[in-house]
């Protein structure tokens, strides 16, 4: 069975390819049992003029699809963002979706703060995009989420991407990092959108190795890695080829399905 992280859920006046149907279809051809679906961003909406919370569309749109877990989002421009975390909960969903340099919001900044504590009160988890997106990287460089980790000791957060190419190694730092014997799991690795060198050996900006998806498992263990779609940027083709790729992974057959599906459930308290 695979339960996945982060498929990005949208109106179909806005991203007609990103809708929750679509997004079901996709699972039914890549046997995916359960998905996370994250709102859009409430900034995307106000763009299109589209006149609705993005949190409360979510609610309405999935409302009577059990295999879909929803996850909110934070505008990072209101006034009061500890509100926006309390509705999160109030429409009960199980994590936010945040992203540092889409949002344009630092890491460690004091309005990031009051979202982080908030969520940790109420047993939310966050999902992080990690790594480059075009914006200024000294506002989300990987090792502020340290910072994250070590301010909010019950708050549970993955790292989506693991940092990319680029930042991998500081990302597999803030892990081990924050690892104590007897301490569940809080810091997670976000196996999303985990690209192979292409056939020439050229690594993108996404690139991981086998050695360094093993090299999390080694490290860290089989309970702090989560898998991930970002869809609809990734179609049924690449869906397929991760899923692929993870269980043909020199690791074991436990490891293979903690990482597809169990992480993520005992993370969220959710029978599967």
């Amino acid at each position: 069975m695979i339960f996945a992280n982060h498929a990005h859920v949208f109106p179909k006046e806005i991203k007609e390819s990103g809708t929750a149907d679509k997004l079901l279809r996709l699972m039914d051809e890549c046997e995916i049992d359960k998905c996370v679906a994250f709102a859009p961003f409430q900034s995307r909406l106000d763009e299109e003029n589209f006149g609705k919370n993005a949190n409360e569309w979510l609610a309405q749109e999935i409302k009577n699809e059990s295999r879909l877990v929803g996850f909110g989002t934070i505008d990072m421009e209101a006034d009061d963002v500890r509100s926006e975390v309390q509705l999160i909960a109030d429409l009960g969903f199980k994590g936010i979706k945040l992203h540092p340099p889409y949002q344009e919001f630092r890491v460690d900044g004091e309005k990031a703060f009051e979202v982080y504590d908030e969520a940790q009160k109420l047993g939310l988890f966050l999902s992080f995009h990690t790594g480059m997106h075009w914006h200024r990287l000294k506002e989300s460089t990987l090792l502020m989420y340290d910072e994250v980790a070590w301010n909010f000791k019950n708050l549970r957060f993955s790292m989506e991407h693991v940092g990319g190419f680029s930042f991998f190694r500081e990302a597999l730092a803030v892990m081990v990092n924050n690892m104590r014997e007897g301490i569940q799991p809080r810091v997670y690795a976000g196996w999303t959108s985990i690209a192979e060198p292409d056939e020439s050996g050229v690594y993108d900006a996404w690139t991981l190795t086998d050695d360094d998806l093993r090299t999390i498992i080694y490290q860290t263990g089989i309970t702090r890695s989560i898998f991930g779609l970002d869809f609809p940027y990734n179609d049924v083709t690449a869906t397929k080829k991760s899923i692929e790729r993870i269980r043909r992974l020199n690791i074991s057959d436990e490891a293979k399905d903690a990482i597809l599906g169990k992480n993520l459930a005992e993370a969220l308290n959710i029978d599967f």
